[in-house]
């Protein structure tokens, strides 16, 4: 067609080359789409543009046709066919008006007629970028309003739907296995040694930064005050005892070998042996009498030590250094290290068993959050609170970059390739126009000529 669009044989919506001067190549994208400069041609687009393709032939037969009444109305007027020759040859001589005005309307949006370098022609691809930037000013202040977007969401209601959808049967299985999957997947990707290095690192600086001489103190004495030490040291006495009856002969030998030299061998077992029993029989009245005066002793030794704790200096600096040379201990740090195997194979346990307490609390506490959502008003109004305040709050900062990507996406477009794809999707609607333009011209054409005549008498 290429009288109908006067590109003088380069034509853009009904053929399939390029216009001259495009550059670069044409790249086959996936599912048959067509990508040259940044804009993607799908099957559906080729298919559009072979309507377009039709409805320019239909228009411009229609235009021809107008063009050959013209000829035979006037042939028939010059020849004394009649009054009707004179109405025939102006509505087909307004039809032909119409038709070239609106091609050429229609034509000049996305290319120049004929190649002639009228003014505001060309328009989509000499003001591509205008359009561009037009466009992302326009979804910038309609779109990407906070009040827009508050409004949208409020409506919505995410609130409610997210917690009736918690709430339905299946709903908390399935967060569950997706997050179940999303833990195993974060575990497998983190190194052990980097993870190791950081709870160590973490651990560390934690137990070096808090001081635990006065809590300990504070705990000590509460722990005293309650009675709570006491199964501790029944135990210790019990132990004590038993060990006392198991080595008598090494306790004895020992007593035996740190007496004076110059006393008899006998001697020296003997009072081995009454320094044994004496002992075994304290441990057995320590054992056996809870209000024993060594328990009393105990407990106020325990005592004194929880009040030098919270509130002698000497002792807190003792056992803040302590503490220190403590944590310094390689053997101290290899066991923070290694906590992470532990805990990361409990969990990596946890996370894949179905029947695991964690998936079960994990299910309970999705289904019960569901259940809240799902009826509690003041809840679903908190979370689309919380929901539309952080909407807002991206839409306010980063308002400039998602406008700008519109913008500068339209801008890296090739012009002639973008006018061919607007073309593609607009083009048959605009066909149309030309097609109206021939019949209403031809209409007002003969209503026009109608009254010049009833006017003339």
């Amino acid at each position: 067609m290429t009288g109908a669009d006067g590109s003088a044989g380069v034509d853009v919506g009904a053929g399939g080359g390029a216009e001259p001067g495009v550059g670069g190549g044409v790249d086959a994208g996936p599912g048959g789409a067509t990508a040259v400069s940044g804009v993607r041609f799908t099957a559906s687009d080729e298919a559009k543009r072979r309507g377009v393709r039709r409805m320019k032939v239909l228009a411009t037969g229609l235009l021809l046709v107008a063009t050959a009444v013209y000829g035979l109305a006037r042939w028939a007027g010059a020849s004394g066919a009649g009054a009707w020759a004179g109405y025939v040859e102006s509505a087909a001589e307004a039809g032909m008006v119409g038709a070239l005005a609106d091609w050429f309307a229609v034509t000049a949006l996305f290319r120049r007629p004929f190649g002639l370098p009228i003014p505001h022609t060309a328009i989509i691809p000499t003001k591509k970028d205008v359009f561009g930037r037009s466009l992302g000013a326009f979804v910038g202040e309609n779109f990407l309003a906070a009040h827009v977007v508050r409004g949208r969401l409020r409506a919505l209601g995410v609130g409610g739907r997210v917690g009736r959808w918690l709430a339905a049967p299946g709903s908390a299985e399935r967060v569950t296995r997706e997050a179940s999957a999303a833990l195993r997947g974060v575990l497998a990707v983190l190194r052990d040694e980097d993870v190791q290095a950081v709870v160590g690192e973490a651990v560390t600086r934690r137990f070096s930064s808090q001081q635990v001489a006065q809590p300990l103190g504070r705990m000590l004495g509460r722990v005293v005050a309650d009675g709570g030490h006491r199964g501790v040291v029944d135990l210790v006495a019990v132990r004590l005892h038993d060990w006392l009856v198991e080595h008598r002969e090494e306790v004895v030998q020992r007593i035996a070998e740190e007496s004076p030299g110059w006393t008899p061998k006998f001697i020296d077992h003997q009072v081995g042996v009454r320094v044994h029993k004496e002992l075994l029989r304290f441990a057995a009245e320590v054992r056996d009498d809870p209000a024993h005066p060594a328990r009393g002793a105990v407990d106020g030794f325990l005592a004194d030590f929880a009040r030098e704790l919270r509130t002698d200096p000497g002792t807190i600096g003792r056992v803040e250094r302590a503490k220190e040379q403590l944590l310094a201990r390689p053997e101290v740090q290899e066991l923070i290290a290694s906590s992470w195997s532990a805990v990361r194979s409990l969990v990596l346990a946890a996370a894949e068993d179905e029947d695991s307490e964690l998936r079960r609390r994990i299910r309970d506490g999705v289904r019960s959050l569901g259940e809240r959502l799902a009826s509690d008003g003041r809840l679903q109004r908190k979370v689309d609170g919380w929901l539309e305040d952080a909407a807002e709050y991206v839409v306010d900062t980063y308002r400039d970059e998602i406008t700008s990507l519109i913008s500068e996406t339209v801008a890296g477009w090739d012009a002639v390739e973008a006018s061919r794809k607007i073309e593609a999707n607009v083009g048959r609607d605009l066909q149309f126009i030309r097609i109206n333009g021939t019949v209403v011209g031809s209409l007002a054409g003969l209503l026009i000529h109608t009254v010049s005549v009833m006017a003339a008498g």
